[in-house]
């Protein structure tokens, strides 16, 4: 019997700048999880992995991270993946500058 695929978002580290980014809904990397393309397919989910995986020179230590949907948006199911969409820790860089 085939073990069912939990559904993922796909994340991964700008190389340069370090942001943590979401590979989107619009196919382009984004800033926010919400925004991120809820992956229920496991091929699709492999074929983008590896999609980002080739990117080396823009990207680095991309995987697949579970997620729920809430309403519409992918929510983390991980306390680090919901951790890594506030951004850095220090309130004067990233994400939580602008919050």
């Amino acid at each position: 019997m085939a073990r069912a695929f939990t559904p993922k978002v796909l994340t991964a580290n700008r190389l340069i700048e370090g942001d943590v980014v979401y590979y989107g809904t619009n196919g382009t990397w984004v800033l926010s999880h919400d925004a991120a393309l809820y992956i229920t397919d496991e091929l699709q989910a492999n074929d983008l992995l590896s999609q980002a995986n080739a990117q080396a020179a823009l990207l680095v230590g991309a995987y697949l991270a579970d997620a729920v949907l809430e309403g519409d948006k992918p929510t983390p199911t991980h306390f680090r993946e919901d951790f890594r969409t506030r951004g850095p820790s220090n309130y004067n860089h990233g994400k939580q500058a602008k919050a």
